[in-house]
Order: C-alpha cells, then sequence, then structure tokens
C-alpha cells in the first residue's frame, strides 16, 4: 500500500466508511443479538413453499458450509464458484466463505458454457457449486484448477453441507475488511466480462450509504426481486439485511406479479426492483389487491423512472419511489432521497452516497447542454479486475478518478441525471440524445414491452419490442412528443424484434443491434 492508499484508507476508517468488522461479525453479533428473528426467506415458487431462516440458523449453517468447504480443501483466498437462483443455499455460501477465507464468485444460471469457462477459468476455481451440473462437469474435464463439481440438488450436498456438524476450528480463517472477499463479472458488452474484485470494506462503504439514505433500521424487511448473484440482490439485499439485522425476502423464479405474496406475508417495507419489475408489481395490485400497509420505499435501478409510474407506485402501493445509480465496480451511488420532492426520482438519479464524489467531464462530449462523462472515486470503489490490474488501471486518472463509461448531466439540484452508455452515444445537432430517457418513454407505449436506440450513421433507429402488433414510427414519435421529448431525437426508422439481445446482466447489446439493422433498408 502506497502513502496515498494508506492515508485514504485512515480517512476511510475515520469516517467510518470502513471499519475493522465484516459482514460475517455483523452476522454473528445478529445471532447473539435476535437469534430467532427471520433473517431470510426464500420463496421457491414452482414448489408453492419457503424456505426460512432465522439467524441463529443462519450463523449455524454457515460453520457447517464452512466446514464443508475445508474438507474439500478450500483454502485462504480460493475462488468458490457459485451458480444459483434465488435460493438459501446461497446466503450461507456467501458468510462460509467469508468464515474460511475464500473469494465467492456469483455466476448467474443461465451463464452459456463459453461465458461460464471463462469465469472458472480466469478465477481457477477449485470449487463449483450449481443446481444443475452437466456442464460443469464437462468443464471440470477440461480445467486442471476445478477440482469439485457440486449440486445443491443432490443428497451429498445435503448430508456434506448441511446435516453433518462438524467439529472444526475456523480460528484465524476468516477475511479480514480489507481482502478480497467476492468477485461479480460485468455484462461484457464489448469483450470478455470483467471479474470485478470487492473487498468487505468496498461493499460496506457502498450499502452503509445506501441504508443511511433510507434511514434504515432492523425494522427493515426487503422484498428484493433482483438476483442474488447481482450487487444489488448480493449487497443491497443480503449484506445489508445482516448489517441491519433486518429480514430479506427473494423468490428463485422470476414472477413480478407475485413479489406481492411476500410484501403481504412478511411485512416489507422495501421493494428492489428494474422499473418492468415494479410495474409488473403495480399492474398485479390493480387486478387482485393486496394489503401493503407496510411498504414505505420503492426503490428502481437499472433505468429510468417515468412520472406515471411514481403515481402508480403512490395510489396503489401506497409507497415512495425512489431512483438510484449504481454500477459493479462501486454499488449504489447516487439516489433520490426523502427529503427531495415526492416526485424526483423521474427527473433525477439523484445524489451521491458520502462515501462517494462524482464529476462530469464536460469537455468529453457535450459541454454546452452540460453532458459529460460521468466519473466517481472513493471508498466504495473496487480493489480492481480480477487477474487483469491493468485494464482496471486503465480506467483510473492520475487523482483516482475512475471513467465509468456513463453519460451524465446535472439534475440543478446537486444530483445528477444519466444519459447513457458513452460508446452508444446519439449526436444530432452537436447534441447528445438522452438516450435512456427516451428508451424509457418508448417502452411506455401501450404497444411496447421495451424499446432500445441505436444510431446508424445519420439515422435514430429505434428497436421495439412489440407488444401485439406493436406501435408505427408515427407512433412513436408522437408518444415521445406527448412526453415533452426534444423534436431533434425523434427515431427516423422503426424496427420489431421479438426480443433485445441483452447480456447476462440484462444490459442491451446495441453493437449487436447496429450491426444488425446497419446495411438494412
Amino acid at each position: 500500500m502506497n502513502a496515498r492508499s494508506a492515508d485514504l484508507a485512515a480517512e476511510y476508517r475515520a469516517l467510518g466508511w470502513w471499519r475493522e468488522q465484516t459482514f460475517l461479525d455483523d452476522l454473528r453479533a445478529q445471532a447473539r443479538e435476535r437469534p430467532h428473528k427471520l433473517a431470510i426467506a426464500g420463496r421457491r415458487v414452482t414448489e408453492s413453499r419457503t424456505d426460512t431462516l432465522d439467524y441463529a440458523e443462519l450463523a449455524a449453517l454457515t460453520d457447517r458450509f464452512a466446514a464443508a468447504l475445508l474438507g474439500l480443501g478450500v483454502r485462504r483466498g480460493d475462488v468458490v464458484a457459485v451458480q444459483l437462483p434465488n435460493r438459501w443455499e446461497m446466503v450461507p455460501l456467501i458468510f462460509a466463505c467469508m468464515a474460511v477465507g475464500a473469494v465467492i464468485c456469483p455466476i448467474s444460471p443461465v451463464c452459456p458454457e463459453p461465458e461460464l469457462r471463462h469465469r472458472l477459468e480466469l478465477t481457477s476455481a477449485p470449487v463449483f457449486i450449481a443446481v444443475e451440473t452437466e456442464i460443469g462437469a464437462r468443464l471440470r474435464a477440461e480445467l486442471s484448477t476445478l477440482e469439485h463439481v457440486l449440486s445443491v440438488d443432490d443428497a451429498s450436498f445435503h448430508s456434506s453441507f448441511v446435516a453433518v456438524e462438524r467439529e472444526v476450528s475456523l480460528d484465524g480463517l476468516a477475511v479480514g475488511a480489507d481482502d478480497p472477499f467476492l468477485v461479480l463479472f460485468t455484462s461484457g458488452t464489448t469483450g470478455p466480462a470483467k471479474g470485478v474484485l470487492h473487498s468487505p470494506n468496498t461493499v460496506h462503504a457502498a450499502v452503509r450509504g445506501y441504508v443511511d439514505a433510507y434511514c434504515l433500521d432492523d425494522t427493515w424487511v426487503a422484498a428484493v426481486s433482483t438476483p442474488l448473484i447481482h450487487y444489488s440482490g448480493f449487497a443491497q439485499g443480503v449484506l445489508a439485511g445482516v448489517l441491519l439485522g433486518g429480514t430479506v425476502t427473494f423468490q428463485d423464479v422470476r414472477r413480478n406479479e407475485v413479489l406481492l405474496d411476500l410484501v403481504e406475508r412478511y411485512g416489507a417495507t422495501l421493494l428492489y426492483g428494474p422499473p418492468a419489475t415494479v410495474a409488473d408489481v403495480v399492474e398485479a395490485q390493480r387486478h387482485d389487491k393486496r394489503a401493503t400497509p407496510t411498504l414505505q420505499h420503492v426503490v428502481i435501478g437499472s433505468a429510468p423512472v417515468l412520472g406515471d409510474l411514481v403515481d402508480d407506485v403512490r395510489d396503489h402501493l401506497g409507497a415512495r419511489t425512489y431512483s438510484l445509480w449504481g454500477m459493479s465496480e462501486m454499488g449504489p451511488v447516487t439516489m433520490t432521497r426523502p427529503s427531495a420532492a415526492a416526485d424526483r426520482a423521474a427527473h433525477s438519479n439523484g445524489v451521491s452516497i458520502d462515501a462517494m464524489q462524482l464529476r462530469i467531464d464536460l469537455s468529453a462530449v457535450d459541454g454546452e447542454s452540460g453532458v459529460g462523462r460521468l466519473r466517481v472515486r472513493g471508498a466504495a470503489l473496487a480493489l480492481g479486475y480480477y487477474g487483469r490490474p491493468e485494464v482496471f488501471a486503465e480506467q483510473l486518472d492520475a487523482d483516482g478518478w475512475f471513467d465509468t463509461g456513463d453519460l451524465a448531466r446535472h439534475d440543478g439540484q446537486g444530483g445528477i441525471r444519466i444519459i447513457g452508455r458513452a460508446r452508444d452515444a446519439i449526436l444530432r445537432d452537436g447534441r447528445v440524445a438522452p438516450m435512456t430517457e427516451l428508451e424509457a418513454v418508448i417502452g411506455s407505449h401501450p404497444s411496447a414491452v421495451e424499446a432500445a436506440l441505436v444510431g446508424l450513421d445519420s439515422v435514430i433507429c429505434a428497436v421495439v419490442v412489440p407488444r401485439g402488433a406493436g406501435p408505427s414510427l408515427d407512433e412513436v414519435r408522437a408518444h415521445l412528443l406527448d412526453a415533452g421529448q426534444d423534436p431533434r431525437f425523434l427515431p427516423d426508422r422503426l424496427e420489431l424484434l421479438p426480443a433485445l439481445p441483452k447480456t447476462l446482466t440484462g444490459k442491451v447489446r446495441k453493437a449487436e443491434l447496429r450491426a444488425r439493422y446497419a446495411g438494412a433498408a
């Protein structure tokens, strides 16, 4: 650690963003102080059952899972790759890896074989835990570092990890607050996916800012709609819950219309998800009203929030809507706050948490209209990219500012509004089109499911997933004008597609769309 890094670490600790404890310490404390409080509730939708663990049970299973990992030969610094849907087993695996000093690498359950091979090969993971293990078994024969492939549905996993209590000492093994403990893979839209490496402290800085922004405490009950293998589910869900001593609920299958079951049954106070998920929840409430008096916060990430959705959440769920922006490299960075106007989420991605600083480089793109590249630095920034430190270093300047690759503008109230990815920027008359807002508005058309915009030379092309027959180009343009969008950015062309090509993290592969339609008439 150089002198500058040491000074920053001391500053971060003095401000409470970093600490000496870890989330494993939090779990141990919660098990002592509130052993029988519900920690997690994992709904198995197709099996019509819910698996629950209180804090005492979660701590006990963490020790059993840790002993089982040691029995497999997992040692400090080893990577344990976990490819699971939102199931209870994911949670003790997170803490068991911390307990033995291992690094957990969550992987999407729908990860294609070539991308799974890339993740396992890059991390040299000796252990791979999944539901289905056919692909893992094939990769085990190819990768010399992969020694164990386990299915959580096999009886052998239950007997080794769940049912057997071993006398194993874990003293001195646990990860330290500044040690690597998590690898989260990025979307990989421009090349091989990068493994973002975090320490407990880099995650704590973001999670602390998140829970403090909404004044959350141990009465917090979260309904998490996003995967536990993503930062939002992993950190803003599981780790935030254990930090607070709250309760986290989730379901193993994406069935947005039944999320209200979790809200009603467990008295959820916060619902997290992207706009489409929240819209589905509102629609379900319209048709089958549930009791949601406990719900206070509906936090929306990954895309802009439209005013109609803010109104619908208030009218049908009785809750306040908030907008959040973040990345795997630093977690949630900006969010609208309870102190702002009730409709602020429809106009802003919010202000930064205390642990992070923002800068918009106006000279980089369109300074006249206030649009520039967004750069960030602070206590929540990741340690680097696993096995590719030089790629991470390329994103940093001499003063530690990280280039997010996003375009943003100031919102006029101390916060920002994300415009879109810089590499996908569409310019007209020297101005940058507000891509994310335009796409959100087009996607809200009654005849559309979702939309993406791509620039084809001087042509703006809207690619729409239709609802029914889909909208016409004239209807799309009229819909944008009705929403108050700038006429200069109206699309010149419309293409309908059954589904948008996306990465494992849900980002649209716009390069693929540009290649698809560049030569088409």
